[in-house]
């Protein structure tokens, strides 16, 4: 066999596999989707129906009119983008200033402090649950949307804070000498200098930190009790009864629930592919 004949078959093997993964990473969105619009007769049908014949707008209607629970949709959407928001502002906030710190100065038990974020990390945060219940019990934050977006913060600012730190790292020190040379304080040199060359790390933690928060479903199931405070992924949990399932509704309401995702997504498209390039060319 030709070199040549070898690459072009190790290139039809990758086009392949890349092919492969694809369909199996979109194909359950495609079902998603798909089952939301079809009738029950369909959605149970033991047949294999791709594509709903014809399409039935009945189980979005009555998502969007009867609601969940007794409360509105839009209601459930409105808590999850609040605390997903806010979770992802903080974050990249205290993320940005922590991995500067660590990056920028020496400093006592510094060492110590990267491992303990690598620890964390493997720590899963079901184990957290507990202490953290406790915790924010005694602070008088349960059943508030705050004591979720304080908790989402400290789940997603570990991570954060490790990969931002690479990209504080990768900054020439002399940049921000020539910035104090030419009289500009460190508050102006931080926002002038390091804070353009590093809002690309910033921008793909902040998407990691949307999307763990979006979808996070323990801590918002324990740590609220009024039903109409619960995000989303809780409200999902109504679609299914003791004796049934409502598939179609299920569908529906998650469908609705990835539109934000997409919306933020294709915002922050370009600055988190050159951040996430960055990262790994830096790391």
């Amino acid at each position: 066999m030709s070199p040549l004949t070898r690459r072009r078959l190790g290139r039809a093997a990758l086009n392949t596999a890349g092919v492969a993964v694809f369909l199996f990473a979109v194909f359950p969105v495609y079902w998603m989707v798909a089952t939301a619009f079809k009738p029950n007769d369909q959605i149970f049908t033991t047949s294999f129906i791709p594509f709903p014949s014809p399409p039935s707008l009945d189980h979005v209607e009555r998502v969007f009119t009867r609601g969940v629970a007794g409360h509105s949709i839009w209601q459930y959407l409105v808590n999850s983008t609040l605390v997903a928001l806010s979770a992802v502002v903080l974050g990249a906030v205290f993320a940005l200033l922590a991995a500067t710190a660590v990056a920028r100065f020496r400093f006592r038990f510094r060492t110590s402090f990267l491992i303990l974020l690598l620890i964390v990390q493997m720590v899963p945060a079901e184990a957290l649950l507990i202490p953290l219940f406790t915790m924010v019990k005694r602070l008088g934050l349960y059943d508030q949307l705050l004591g979720l977006i304080v908790i989402n913060v400290g789940l997603t600012l570990p991570f954060s804070v490790w990969m931002l730190r690479t990209f504080v790292a990768a900054v020439p020190k002399e940049l921000e000498e020539a910035a104090w040379i030419d009289g500009a304080g460190r508050f102006t040199t931080f926002w002038r200098v390091l804070f353009p060359l590093v809002a690309p790390g910033l921008v793909a933690t902040s998407i990691f930190a949307f999307i763990t928060t979006w979808n996070e479903f323990v801590y918002a199931l324990t740590l609220i009790g009024d039903q109409g405070k619960y995000t989303m992924p809780v409200a999902l949990q109504f679609f299914v009864g003791q004796r049934s399932t409502d598939w179609g509704g299920i569908m529906a309401a998650s469908t609705l629930m990835t539109i934000p995702v997409l919306v933020f997504f294709l915002l922050v498209q370009r600055r988190m592919v050159s951040g996430l390039v960055a990262g790994a060319v830096k790391g």
